[in-house]
């Protein structure tokens, strides 16, 4: 079973301590390394500037040596240098997977570079990066599979999804999905975590109640799950060790 857990590194703020945040942010990844099969690293979430996923990922891998790594590529203010660079420092790391998106537009007034991911990971795979370090899209919850012809033609090891609610969603990802690999996300449905909730327009009605048991139904039908909880840590932890230790 590959349950992942998605995880945000710190924000840089003018008022915080960025080592001290960087040094809580490793120790919450060596608890929850305990709970979960994978951890997957996100990059400026939002488009906020935070802690590079290359420079944790670095302390990750040295503190945890055997833990799967995937992490967020955000393309959109990126040069195709700094995109080179980036993929090579995660093979260099050592991380088993990248995930190409557009990301959000930056808060910090980074401008747009117009790169599209579906063509920066066919770019990627025809000069064989694929051989070295699994390459990811992400793709909406409930996609128009005729209007995604690009993102299949791009060829990449498979799709992470928006956050899903309901197994409608997942099975139908599935079964238009054929021989790509789908790793689906759920949100942890707890009052912490209500806000992102009503940002992504999610209710946890349709799962909050069960949730042990969509967890096994989502991965029942893909074989892999990340669960993202931005808001509540201890809780997911719990949940993690109660349900799948």
């Amino acid at each position: 079973m590959t349950i992942r857990y998605e995880a945000n590194p710190p924000k840089i703020l003018p008022d915080v301590d960025t080592n001290q945040s960087i040094a809580k942010f490793i120790e919450k990844i060596k608890i929850i390394s305990k709970r979960c099969d994978a951890i997957h690293l996100t990059e400026n979430v939002l488009g906020n500037l935070r802690v590079s996923p290359i420079e944790v990922g670095k302390i990750i891998r040295k503190e945890i040596s055997d833990i799967p790594i995937t992490v967020s590529l955000r393309v959109r203010d990126k040069s195709e240098k700094e995109i080179a660079e980036f993929v090579d420092n995660c093979i260099d790391i050592g991380f088993s997977g990248i995930l190409v998106l557009m990301g959000d537009p930056s808060q910090t007034g980074k401008p747009n570079l117009g790169q599209i991911p579906s063509t920066v990971v066919k770019k990627l795979r025809e000069q064989d990066i694929d051989s070295k370090i699994d390459l990811y899209l992400s793709i909406s919850n409930i996609p128009n599979f005729s209007k995604i012809r690009k993102k299949l033609e791009a060829k990449p090891k498979g799709f992470m999804t928006q956050v899903v609610q309901n197994l409608e969603q997942v099975q139908n990802l599935s079964d238009n999905l054929k021989g790509f690999s789908v790793i689906p996300i759920i949100l942890f449905p707890s009052e912490k975590n209500q806000k992102s909730a009503k940002f992504l327009n999610l209710e946890f009605s349709s799962y909050g109640q069960e949730f042990e048991e969509f967890v096994k139904k989502v991965h029942k039908i893909t074989g892999d799950v990340l669960i993202t909880s931005p808001n509540d840590f201890n809780g997911l932890c719990k949940f993690l060790e109660k349900s799948f230790s």
